[in-house]
């Protein structure tokens, strides 16, 4: 639920830019893709974070927990306020030289320059969604995200069409209302943690500053950054290439991956109470049972995810109506959505036991099957799209390829690896 609330702002974001026109809609896709690859450096500590509060919380050294809370702040709001003006930086004299079309580029432009200021905010907040699933206190996720989802959805009302007085912003107006809705998250996660939280159980009223901490989640969580920037940049170059084809392809693949991240969510929310799950598991010292773990949120995701393939496969268009009145890009928007649907099995899978080998703390090991199956995914991605120029339907089959080999990997490392004695 949390997860959906979240990601409801991003729909909400394409429907509305969808109203506003072609471009604007191909041009969030990128420029929230770059944002998302910023962003991971932040999730990718806050994930190494959750491991490591899980495994606490698993031997029950409860008041160990606001070390490693404490000392991600201590390192992510810094990072952040320097990454704001560095990206900014990047984005406005590096990314034009990645898109054909001028349009686009102008439109990526105006939504960044906003954007970026999110960054203090979502890092914040991926601390405060790292403690609160590695406990596994994830009810207060399901409001917080609600309330951010409606907050989005309000300021995208006001500032991209200009209502009730404030200005027309447009693109630039979606960015500003992801800024306030992050805000806003953050003051509801500072006032319920102080309001809710048994304090003195977690060790929050003994705060000091703790380096050895931040090495130790680093030493989990530097292979989870390298592993999601890696990930997300070449997620990135897949919308690159599309551009490339035209901008009705990059309008279509943005409806497409809203939808990608609508409809893995079962799975995706599955798999990250998964990492914690297995983290927990191995903490209170019962290793054989992972193995068991797995088999049941899998016959859970799979059973899911097939009462979502019904639906899609019946309705497609009007799903797609969501986003666009146009009945040519809705009847286009259809093949590649089929193909989405025969996806979402081997991710409901695939999630599921690569977030399992992060969650046994192995997370060098993730990174290394990640780069392996980049290596593929990125060769058929380029030979699909810039050398056969196939259709949005084909080039969709990419996700495919990086869904399997990433599966394969994960389940024979579970299956045959050492990982039942890694110590964090």
């Amino acid at each position: 639920m949390s997860l959906l609330a979240q990601n409801i702002i991003q729909v909400i974001d394409t429907a509305f830019l969808g109203r506003v026109g072609e471009i604007e809609l191909g041009a969030s896709a990128l420029a929230g893709i770059f944002y998302i690859g910023v962003y991971t450096l932040g999730f990718g500590y806050s994930m190494g974070s959750q491991i490591l509060i899980g495994r606490r919380n698993g031997e029950q050294n409860y008041h160990e927990i606001s070390d490693i809370v404490v000392q991600g702040l201590i390192v992510l709001i810094p990072a952040a306020i320097l990454l704001i003006p560095a990206m900014n930086f990047v984005s406005n004299s590096w990314l034009p030289s990645l898109f054909e079309s001028e349009e686009i580029t102008v439109a990526v432009n105006k939504y960044l320059d906003w954007r970026f200021y999110g960054l203090i905010f979502a890092f914040t907040n991926s601390m405060f969604r790292a403690f609160y699933i590695g406990i596994a206190g994830t009810k207060i996720l399901t409001l917080n995200a609600v309330v951010m989802a409606l907050t989005n959805v309000l300021f995208d009302y006001l500032l991209i069409f200009g209502k009730f007085g404030f200005p027309e912003m447009g693109i630039a107006g979606a960015a500003l209302a992801s800024v306030i809705s992050e805000f806003v998250s953050t003051l509801f996660f500072l006032i319920y943690t102080l309001r809710k939280v048994d304090l003195d159980k977690y060790g929050f009223k003994k705060i000091k500053i703790h380096m050895q901490v931040v090495k130790q989640v680093l030493s989990i969580s530097v292979f989870m950054m390298i592993q999601y920037l890696l990930s997300i940049f070449v997620w990135m170059l897949f919308f690159v290439f599309i551009e490339h084809l035209g901008e009705r392809p990059l309008a279509i693949s943005n409806i497409v991956r809203s939808f990608y991240t609508i409809l893995i969510l079962p799975a995706q929310a599955l798999s990250t109470s998964t990492n914690t799950m297995v983290s927990n598991t191995i903490g209170a010292g019962r290793h054989s049972e992972v193995l068991d773990l797995l088999k049941r949120v899998i016959k859970i995701s799979l059973s899911i995810t097939a009462v979502i393939m019904v639906v899609v496969f019946l309705f497609p268009k009007v799903l797609i109506q969501i986003y666009t009145n146009d009945p040519v890009l809705i009847a286009e928007t259809v093949p590649p959505m089929y193909v989405l649907i025969t996806l979402l099995p081997i991710f409901s899978v695939g999630a599921i036991f690569f977030n399992a080998v992060s969650g046994t703390g192995n997370t060098k090991t993730a990174l290394i099957f990640e780069l392996f199956t980049l290596t593929f995914y990125l060769s058929y991605m380029w030979w699909i799209i810039v050398y056969l120029e196939s259709s949005v339907a084909l080039c969709w089959t990419s996700e495919h390829i990086y869904w399997f080999f990433l599966m394969t990997f994960s389940f024979l490392y579970l299956k045959f690896g050492k990982w039942q004695n890694k110590k964090l």
